[in-house]
């Protein structure tokens, strides 16, 4: 019997229907040779072979002799998570990527808004003004453009199949460029990246934030993109200098951005209602489209992320090879 522990924090457990229907969805898609258990205390015994978690505790790691495998249930490693486990090199890292689609859609949204400029005629069509209708139109056409995808693994592969039916050409980086691929485009290694810049009338961002991509893309990197490209960054923040990004939209060196990952986040709770996303003023500009970090959630994704879960423990179960595994040294 394969013995999995998903914790909960103290006051997190929701009695919302639809928590409550997503956890009846893996239990409908659990092998009938796996036991999981929840709740904010360790299960007695402690005997379990897999723990579910983005942040575990160090007794959480060391409370179970079965313990082989953390499963952190979305994408992505926290740096706390990874300066723990270093301590703990017998246990093997996985990510959920249950979000890929609904992230890629978010990418997708932001590029499309960000391209017709559409929020800021939209707050002003609110008011009755039909003025934008009749002056020059900022608006980008996409279709017979390039876009550049930085990391093409599962969020940037659906935004490729996206990009490719709007009619643009698809380029991408990935680490392993010669691992086959479920998507359009010719595939780069990373190290190709500043050639590759000058083409991209579009660049999409679907990276992780390692010592490799921090500032991956600054003022030298921007210059390198056509006049009048579009960025779009849903993997992390600081992969993009934020003082280059800023002064690129603000003397209009770049057409426009959309940007779902940011530089500061809110400390607590109470800080949720005002606490700038950057160090400097995003949002004063009319050529970028904001969203706090919410591409990756949708009203179904608990259920997604349920049956992302079962499908993975039902490998652990079978003994098969687990997917996503996550390269502490690298950061993914």
């Amino acid at each position: 019997m394969l013995k999995a522990y998903y914790p909960r924090e103290p006051g997190s457990a929701s009695t919302r229907e639809s928590d409550r229907e997503a956890w009846r969805v893996l239990e409908t898609c659990l092998d009938g040779k796996i036991k999981i258990v929840t709740g904010t205390e360790l299960p007695q015994p402690a005997d379990y072979h897999i723990l579910v978690s983005g942040r575990p505790s160090a007794e959480q790691l060391e409370a179970s002799p079965n313990l082989r495998t953390l499963l952190i249930p979305w994408a992505g490693l926290p740096e706390a998570t990874a300066e723990l486990l270093s301590g703990y090199p017998e246990i093997k890292v996985h990510n959920l990527h249950h979000n890929a689609a609904t992230t890629a859609e978010a990418a997708i949204t932001l590029l499309l808004t960000a391209a017709k400029r559409l929020l800021p005629i939209e707050r002003r069509f609110r008011q009755h003004d039909w003025r934008p209708r009749y002056a020059p139109n900022p608006a980008v056409m996409l279709d017979g453009k390039t876009a550049l995808i930085l990391g093409y693994g599962s969020i940037g592969q659906h935004v490729g199949r996206v990009c490719a039916a709007l009619g643009m050409k698809v380029l991408a980086t990935r680490r392993h460029p010669e691992r086959p691929i479920d998507a359009p485009g010719e595939v780069y290694p990373p190290e190709d990246l500043r050639s590759l810049l000058p083409k991209a009338n579009v660049l999409i961002i679907t990276l992780p934030l390692t010592d490799e991509t921090r500032e991956l893309i600054g003022e030298e990197e921007i210059g390198l993109l056509p006049k009048n490209a579009i960025l779009v960054n849903v993997g992390r923040g600081p992969v993009v200098d934020q003082h280059a990004l800023y002064a690129a939209l603000k003397s209009d060196r770049l057409h426009s951005a959309g940007i779902d990952v940011w530089y500061n986040y809110p400390p607590d709770e109470d800080s949720r209602g005002n606490t700038p996303p950057a160090d400097v003023p995003f949002h004063e500009l009319d050529n970028i489209v904001m969203s706090p970090h919410r591409g990756g959630g949708s009203a179904e994704i608990e259920i997604r992320r349920m049956e992302h879960l079962a499908a993975f423990l039902n490998l652990a179960a079978e003994d098969k090879p687990l997917p996503n595994q996550i390269n502490l040294e690298r950061g993914y």
